[in-house]
């Protein structure tokens, strides 16, 4: 019989990274396990109604018996709606899917549930250094799930109380994207042509950089604008309305920017191209198509979904040295070969190599070696900080460094690029970063915790009034 799983975070039919996630796994594995999620947005539309997905997906899977519910509420979710769902569909486990910091109220309710059921956490980011004070919220999960090989590390040293053990409660589980909805299309096929025909005029261009991201701070959107400014201005005046920046985001947002004010601040003549649809699957990898270049100048990353997609879709990228970013770029280092003294070769790091003393790339102390279908952008360190999170780095590149990945794609030309996309995309298929992978190691992480789970014990309420025992024998959880 299918284990239930009651998945918490962004509602999968949103258009976020985590609600593309969502919906990838759950589809994923349908198969294995039946689904419920409390499907948060900020004002959701459909708060308070729920969803059975079940007959269709019954119906489009041909799995007979797929069940798949939808709860939609405002925000995340809060105990009540939490525990009114468990109690009407009994679920087998339940994880939470984004930010620790979003999750205060289920972390005081954790001593409740998991006497009954395991809770389990997808951890989409971790910044450095080593954030100590989340380790309570860490504490309160029966199964952690890294995203990153940065995150992974982070949550095994963090957890010094309760000791994380690889392979039965901490899981690498890195995103992956299904290499059949982003793929290279040729520029010469008929709905290619029509598509860029419809959406602008792509043809007057000769070389596209695209940017896909939510207008925040730390996606480095304007810093962009600016290394483009800096990269057109160096090129021959003939050519400087030859090439245009494509932005995928919303032009103005408070917890960002005013796009439009800052490119015509920089440079009035940019040729910047705004695209604020809500975009189909099908529809945004022909916009990565139409790309020469994917830019990521992220100052702090968790993964960087749009990256991947990049890869997938087979266009070169330009990308920070940080985070999640880390592990779509091919970085290469030297470790011994079977013990055997003075014998090396190259291999892709692996979560070992991201330990507290090296926790980055970004420190400069790796191998430079990359895969050739990206351009990194070292960054410079400063802290940051909030009251949630006291004290981050943030990892920012300069506009120069993003101006000369610019050109360095430029001059590569188009069959190059062709070329070193092809190979990123086909290693990112190789080393485990498609859909059907995430799917298969949520699975294995999920049904490891489930076969492992013990209940929590009740906290043991001492009796004053009682001599003996003085304290209570034994650990109290």
């Amino acid at each position: 019989m299918k284990k239930k799983v009651l998945l918490l975070g962004d509602d999968m039919r949103l258009n976020s990274g985590i609600g593309t996630m969502s919906k990838e796994i759950i589809e994923g594995t349908l198969d294995r396990f039946d689904w419920v999620q409390i499907g948060g947005a900020v004002t959701h539309p459909h708060a308070g109604q729920i969803a059975d997905l079940s007959e269709e997906y019954q119906k489009n899977s041909g799995i007979k018996d797929a069940y798949c519910k939808i709860y939609a509420t405002n925000g995340y979710g809060n105990p009540d709606t939490l525990r009114e769902v468990i109690a009407i569909e009994k679920p087998d486990i339940v994880l939470h899917f984004t930010d620790p910091r979003y999750w205060g109220w289920l972390y005081r309710m954790e001593h409740e549930l998991r006497q009954q059921i395991p809770l389990g956490y997808i951890n989409i980011w971790d910044d450095l250094p080593f954030p100590r004070w989340n380790e309570d919220f860490y504490e309160s999960c029966d199964l952690l799930m890294a995203i990153s090989k940065q995150t992974y590390n982070i949550n095994k040293h963090v957890c010094q109380r309760k000791p994380r053990i690889e392979g039965k409660d901490l899981f690498y589980t890195p995103h992956g994207i299904d290499e059949n909805k982003y793929f290279p299309i040729s520029p010469s096929e008929p709905d290619q042509i029509a598509f860029k025909n419809k959406s602008t005029n792509f043809e007057d261009f000769e070389f596209i950089a695209f940017l896909n991201s939510r207008n925040i701070r730390r996606k480095g959107i304007a810093d962009l604008l600016a290394g483009f400014k800096l990269f057109r201005s160096k090129l021959p005046k003939d050519k400087q309305d030859k090439v245009a920046v494509i932005l995928h985001t919303d032009p103005v947002d408070n917890n960002g920017t005013d796009l439009p004010v800052v490119a015509d601040a920089l440079d009035p003549d940019m040729k910047v191209i705004f695209s604020t649809q809500k975009l189909p699957t099908s529809a945004l990898n022909r916009l990565y198509n139409i790309a020469d270049v994917v830019c990521n100048p992220s100052s702090a990353e968790g993964f960087g979904l749009s990256h991947m997609e990049a890869m997938m879709s087979g266009t070169p990228t330009i990308t920070t040295v940080v985070g999640g970013l880390q592990d779509q770029m091919g970085f290469r280092t030297t470790k011994s070969v079977d013990g055997i003294e003075g014998a090396a070769e190259k291999q892709f790091i692996t979560v070992e190599d991201f330990t507290a003393e090296v926790p980055s790339n970004s420190t400069g102390m790796m191998t430079e070696e990359h895969g050739p279908w990206t351009y990194p952008l070292w960054p410079n360190q400063s802290i940051q900080g909030s009251p949630s999170t006291p004290y981050i780095y943030d990892s920012r590149p300069t506009i120069e460094d993003i101006a000369l990945g610019l050109r360095y794609w430029y001059d590569a030309g188009s069959d190059e690029r062709k070329r070193c996309g092809a190979i990123g995309r086909d290693w990112a298929i190789e080393n485990g970063f498609t859909a059907k992978d995430m799917c298969n190691d949520t699975a294995i992480a999920v049904k490891t915790c489930l076969e492992n789970f013990t209940p929590r014990q009740r906290y043991i309420i001492i009796d004053t009034a009682t001599p003996k025992p003085k304290y209570p024998v034994g650990d109290l959880i």
